[in-house]
């Protein structure tokens, strides 16, 4: 029986609205344009059916209404709440329907038009989900497509004068289908509203094709003029003035641009009455032995996703911020976004031609609700829906077309595969051949011009590096697509704790010219700034809003917070995509350029060892190549090398002396071990040895150098890491590593003591550890000795029985009953390090103010804080505590057990810090990996049940 709703009629202007003009280019003009930002009046109906039929005629009083700024989201001003999913239609799938709750918001306000000339257009950068329009209670048309820009002709309704201007805005539609993109779900007039003169015999539309015929400029401007006029093209810096349009002028002396040399050129396009303003970039893009060149150059990309999101404001996000944000990516080494999952803001393309950046300009649509039935009823594959699909490419193209950071269009995410795809992907290249297009989910990639995927392991991306895939089954489309370059739009998800595994990843994009790097998901965190009724701050995500259904804290997966504060994976990846690559080898400095197209010029070589430091030349490296430079005879000694380039002057992102890349050469000096002296006493209970009182009948260290201690206890678990929780790997059993952990045990360990041995010169103790309701378990031998002001431990760890998962760590931990002031240590920092993450740390001698500050408060608290390759850590009070020595171990300090970091669901959920401390002495690790969304840990990463041995020293103060 056939679904009577899978061949109903959908009316086209639900898809694409209704009565505006063909869309455009944004442009600067020196017609007047009428800003329509500010406060407006709001009034919210619980549905369509419930919005009173008052916006004709004299329209609505909105004496009583509330106000609310635009541009906003309504629900950020206490109408209503945000909502979070990641795939989920937080309503039924039943399209094209949408629920009948479904707030409608009045937004009203009145302006003032000063000029005689009432042509104009209303300009609506975006309207979630769709809105209607009417000025002076005529109604002009309608928006779909939240993130796309409808432009309205006022002509013959604009007054000079006052004018009234309603926008009613529902907030789902049929095109709510097309919007699922992994963020907050935010009604409102979210972007800028203006009014823009449209002057007689002016500007309707600028197209500007500005490429690069062996090393010169060729300009083409094309002109959609009004009324017939005339329009010509003058370029001030080349003393060119009144060319005409439509006319190729080639040969012209021009820079070109590059994200590493963003290089514009004023271009103007002016008629009798209107005069516009372009800075023009000239670059080509092309697609040659399954590479992605710009101007001829194989490039790498080291690019980031980004949403358009603030922690008080949803969507809307100051031009002051943006800038800052990009210059802060600037300053971690990031050379491209793409604009997930649809068009940014309108200026966001002219920062990145500014600055330099490689845009993934995307469209604004995304399916994936559709996954969870299967993809039935799709839109991407139903002929009704194909006018939805062109408007929003169109749209795209159109707006953004001009801008040189754009280099690749992207017909969207995750929206499956169909005929509408398709077609879009002929329409962005009938709109503009000169551009490459990018889509995702079609893995055969036969009407794109990347192969594109997300999150594929790095042995997968490695084998696609060496063209040594699975084919396709199609042999001409498995050519086709071999011929093309691979690009990871998603991968390393930067969820928490993590991300780990970037550096395998790294090796492979720098070894094949195929694979030319990614976009790591995300840059920001979608954080909700909330406070307690106490006041204290703390980010929200889904279901702190009572969502029906939600995604919990999967909108937090970003390399800077909500607040854009940098977390530990943003310097590990600007650690790891360094553009320039030094290595210390006898005695020498192997110095090697991993720009594109700059050489080294503009950066000079630093050395620092302990206190001494100086200047090394650097020498001229072209792109892609490597140069050596002898070491100065005073850079030589003992201990470790720090070689760095810097910046010699300041420019957009860097400040003068600005660290760029860096290297370290040799190891810190590991201090002695204790070599057995003292002798063993009994006292009662007390077992005293050296500067250690131990209990007789457990064998546990109660006092070191008269200060409180209590373990050590063996350690096999952490709070999971949202990348623990993850099932990357492990899909075939359905479960994460936290899972495997908690059936193992490793959070309910219980301890027998089998043996407390008192010889002359030792102590050793001997405890069998295992989880209740299992038979296997781990043999803990501790031998201590004292050479009279320090304790020596030699420990082993041996696993017996079936162990059937590995461990999050092999540790030794004390509890401490009071609270250390400063922490020192000499090994990797100053931040956290695992296994497989923590590149952006070097060794040196480090201290902070109490344990608190080694903490990371990540949205929901998790293991962190692991600093490791420590050869000795100090913890004191007030003068007084003790430092524990060994050959490269880890230590975690924290006011938190593991416990109450995996109870609490924000940093404001964690006991208020008490006269305590927590301290794990790691002899081994568990990887981080990025399994949250991506591979997990890697083998060579992996903590699997296996004997474990170590040396310490504990050396009170």
């Amino acid at each position: 029986m056939t679904d009577a709703l899978e061949t109903e009629r959908i009316d086209e202007r639900h898809l694409v609205g209704d009565g505006w003009i063909a869309p455009r280019a944004r442009f600067d003009t020196d017609a007047p344009l009428l800003p329509l930002n500010g406060e407006w009046a709001l009034r919210i109906s619980a549905s369509p059916a419930a919005a009173p039929d008052d916006l004709a005629g004299d329209g609505p009083d909105t004496a009583g209404w509330d106000r609310i700024p635009v541009p906003s989201s309504w629900p950020m001003q206490g109408h209503g709440a945000p909502a979070y999913t990641n795939t989920r239609f937080p309503f039924p799938v039943d399209p094209p329907h949408v629920p009948d709750a479904n707030p409608v918001g009045d937004h009203a306000r009145s302006f003032t038009w000063e000029h005689e000339d009432t042509r104009a257009l209303l300009r609506l950068d975006g309207v979630d989900a769709v809105g209607e329009v009417w000025l002076n209670g005529r109604w002009l048309g309608s928006t779909a497509g939240s993130r796309l820009v409808h432009e309205f002709d006022m002509s013959g309704v604009l007054v000079r004068g006052e004018n009234r201007l309603v926008l009613r805005v529902t907030q789902w539609a049929a095109t709510s289908y097309l919007e699922d993109q992994d963020m907050w779900w935010l009604p409102g007039v979210f972007r800028d509203v203006a009014v823009q003169a449209a002057p007689a015999g002016g500007l309707q539309d600028v197209r500007v094709h500005a490429d690069l015929v062996d090393g010169r400029g060729c300009l083409l401007v094309e002109a959609d003029v009004r009324d017939g006029a005339e329009a010509v093209v003058d370029v001030p810096a080349l003393g060119l003035e009144g060319l005409p349009v439509g006319v190729a002028h080639e040969g012209l002396d021009v820079p070109a641009w590059t994200a590493e040399t963003p290089d514009l050129v004023d271009v103007v396009v002016r008629t009798a009455t209107e005069r516009a303003s372009l800075r023009v970039g000239f670059r080509t893009i092309t697609i040659e032995d399954a590479q992605l060149k710009v101007n001829g150059r194989r490039i790498r990309i080291r690019g980031v996703n980004r949403h358009e999101h603030h922690p008080d404001l949803g969507r809307v996000v100051p031009p002051e911020v943006v800038r800052q944000e990009l210059l802060l990516m600037k300053r971690h080494h990031v050379n491209a976004i793409r604009t997930s999952h649809y068009p940014p803001h309108p200026d966001l393309p002219a920062l990145a031609d500014e600055l330099g950046f490689y845009l993934v300009d995307e469209c604004d649509l995304e399916t994936h609700g559709f996954v969870h039935v299967g993809w039935r009823r799709n839109p991407s594959d139903d002929p009704q829906w194909e006018p939805a699909y062109l408007d929003r490419m169109r749209r795209t193209v159109a707006r953004d077309r001009n801008h040189a950071s754009v280099i690749l269009w992207s017909l969207g995410n995750e929206a499956g595969t169909g005929r509408n795809l398709e077609a879009s992907a002929r329409l962005a290249k009938e709109l503009d051949p000169s551009r490459p297009v990018h889509y995702e989910g079609d893995w055969s990639s036969t009407y794109v011009d990347v192969y594109s995927r997300m999150y594929a392991h790095q042995d997968e991306v490695a084998a696609i590096g060496r063209q040594e895939e699975a084919p396709l089954p199609d042999p001409a489309a498995d050519a086709h697509r071999r011929s093309l370059p691979f690009i990871q739009c998603e991968y390393v998800h930067a969820m928490g704790n993590g991300p780990g595994g970037m550096s395998e990843y790294e090796t492979s994009f720098r070894t094949y010219p195929r694979t030319q790097g990614g976009f790591v998901w995300e840059w920001l965190e979608h954080g909700i700034r909330r406070r307690t009724a106490d006041g204290r701050e703390f980010f929200a995500y889904g279901g702190d809003f009572d969502e029906e259904i939600h995604d919990g804290n999967f909108v937090a997966d970003g390399l800077v917070d909500a607040d854009r504060n940098p977390r530990p994976g943003l310097l590990d990846y600007a650690k790891v995509i360094e553009p320039i690559e030094l290595a210390v080898v006898d005695g020498r400095v192997q110095v090697t350029n991993r720009y594109d197209f700059v050489d080294l010029g503009a950066f000079e070589l630093v050395w620092s060892r302990g206190d001494a430091h100086g200047f090394i030349g650097m020498p001229h490296v072209a792109p892609g190549t490597t140069a050596v430079v002898p070491l100065p005879a005073e850079a030589e000694g003992d201990g470790v090398l720090t070689v760095s380039a810097v910046t010699r002057e300041e420019s957009d992102w860097a400040t003068d002396g600005q660290e760029v890349a860096w290297v370290q050469h040799g190891a810190l000096a590991v201090p002695a071990p204790v070599k057995p002296s003292g002798a063993v006493h009994e006292e009662g209970g007390t077992i005293r040895l050296g500067p250690g009182a131990f209990d007789a009948a457990t064998g546990r260290l109660t006092e070191l150098g008269g200060l409180p201690v209590d373990g050590p206890t063996v350690a096999l678990w952490r709070a999971p890491t949202d990348n623990d929780r993850g099932i990357a790997d492990n899909k075939q059993e359905g479960l994460s590593d936290a899972e495997r952990w908690a059936l193992a045990g490793l959070d309910r360990l219980h301890a027998r003591v089998v043996a407390v041995r008192v010889e002359d010169a030792a102590l050793e103790v001997e405890t069998v550890v295992a989880p209740a309701a299992a038979d296997h378990r781990l043999r803990v031998v501790a031998r201590w000795t004292t050479d009279g002001e320090a304790l020596g431990l030699e420990v082993s760890l041996t696993p017996e029985g079936p162990w059937s998962s590995g461990w999050a760590r092999a540790g030794l931990e004390l509890a401490l009953p009071w609270a250390p002031d400063d922490v020192a240590w000499d090994g990797y920092g100053p931040g956290q390090r695992y296994p497989d993450t923590g590149q952006s740390q070097r060794l040196g001698a480090f201290r902070v103010d109490g344990v608190r500050a080694l903490h990371t408060d990540y949205v929901k608290p998790q293991e962190n804080g692991s600093r490791s390759g420590v050869v000795r850590v100090a913890l004191g009070r007030e003068g007084r505590g003790f430092a524990v020595e060994g050959d490269g171990f880890a230590f975690t300090a924290s006011p938190w057990t593991s416990a109450e970091l995996d109870a609490a669901a924000h940093p404001t959920d964690l006991p208020e810090a008490a006269d305590r401390a927590r301290l794990v002495l790691d002899l081994a690790q568990h990887g981080i990996g990025t399994a949250s969304c991506g591979p997990g840990v890697l083998p060579q990463h992996r903590l699997d049940a296996r004997p474990v041995r170590g040396v310490l020293a504990f050396r009170p103060f």
